[in-house]
């Protein structure tokens, strides 16, 4: 389970770095707390670290499922394209909004099949 703990741990790091840009954005762009809006630089981070804290609910648990059941290397490396899918959606996305389908269709398929695996994986455990 070591490599999914790796994965884990790069992830939540990945995670924290967005968090960090959106500070660091907000006191660029003058943006007081508790507000979230009023420059679209700064809602664009704040967009990246948003969306990807609704995919760690999915990512997270279906990594360990997945490496639970089916395989804890390709766990891994699945783990790996979705935190490579969220640093490409991350830089496109604050870029430029209309181009993060590449970064969000990588680390979507990663979700996905670990989601599936997880199932599949867990189901044949119960013949």
């Amino acid at each position: 389970m070591e490599m999914l703990a790796i994965v884990t741990g790069l992830v939540l790091i990945e995670y924290m770095v967005f968090s960090a840009r959106v500070g660091l954005a907000r006191g660029k762009y003058e943006i007081e707390v508790p507000a979230v809006s009023g420059n679209e630089i700064f809602e664009r981070h704040y967009r990246v670290q948003m969306n990807t804290l609704e995919q760690l609910a999915v990512f997270l648990p279906a990594l360990w499922i997945f490496g639970s059941f089916v395989s804890e290397t390709i766990g891994a490396a699945l783990g790996v394209a979705f935190i490579i899918g969220r640093a490409i959606y991350a830089v496109t996305y604050v870029a430029d909004p209309k181009t993060r389908s590449a970064g969000f269709l990588i680390g979507y398929l990663a979700n996905a099949a670990l989601v599936l695996g997880s199932i599949g994986g867990a189901a044949a455990a119960l013949l």
